[in-house]
């Protein structure tokens, strides 16, 4: 039996990961013609996917047109805050109940980003696959659902936090610590530990929205 052909799936994570690579940044419109030919799909799984993210708040309506959504500086406090609650409950659980084998990939991963340091670009999705693994060594399916929803609003924002003077460096710190407090069995340090890091990275961005404030002054 032939697997089902599910374009609308294919439409939708093709989109989704050229916002989440800010291939489109806040305010791109996004045309379902051109989606269409750019994606070698019909035009149908290309607006339906459209819709679904639109109902999920990444694209906005410009009129007739819709554009990838962009995220204020309250939206994001709020993101923040929610982010920084959830992966620290991630990290807590994580603690509890990571096998030998999840926190071994963790500090794989981790020796791995060292080469990373000087490279924003490839840091950054390297910081991802980390937070995405803490995630799954929760083991709580539901908390995953709501960081996969967290973190696609975080591709909203048109830069990263790593991108800052010293972020990589510090960032690679931070994780050490994070992974050391799950591997210790430590959930009340592994949570600290988590939303202290999300804290820094939040500090971060703040200072570099400011300084593109000052910059347009």
């Amino acid at each position: 039996m032939h697997d089902p052909i599910r374009p609308q799936k294919d439409a939708y994570a093709l989109i989704l990961e050229a916002i989440d690579s800010h291939i489109y940044t806040p305010g791109d419109r996004l045309v379902e013609s051109e989606l269409a030919e750019r994606l070698g799909v019909s035009r149908t799984p290309v607006r339906e996917a459209l819709q679904r993210l639109e109902t999920q708040g990444l694209l906005t309506r410009d009129g007739r047109s819709l554009i990838v959504a962009s995220l204020d500086h309250t939206q994001m406090s709020e993101l923040y805050v929610v982010r920084g609650e959830l992966e620290g409950l991630a990290a807590k659980l994580a603690a509890r109940h990571a096998t030998p084998e999840e926190v071994r990939v963790l500090r794989d991963m981790l020796e791995a980003d060292m080469a990373l340091v000087d490279d924003p670009a490839a840091l950054s999705r390297a910081n991802r696959r980390f937070h995405k693994q803490i995630h799954l060594a929760s083991h709580n399916r539901f908390l995953v659902r709501q960081l996969d929803l967290v973190h696609r609003s975080m591709a909203l924002l048109a830069t990263t936090s790593i991108s800052a003077e010293g972020r990589g460096a510090d960032t690679l710190a931070e994780h050490a610590k994070i992974v050391e407090s799950i591997e210790a069995g430590d959930g009340d340090a592994a949570y600290q530990s988590l939303r202290d890091h999300i804290s820094k990275a939040y500090v971060t961005r703040l200072k570099l929205d400011a300084q593109k404030v000052e910059a347009a002054e």
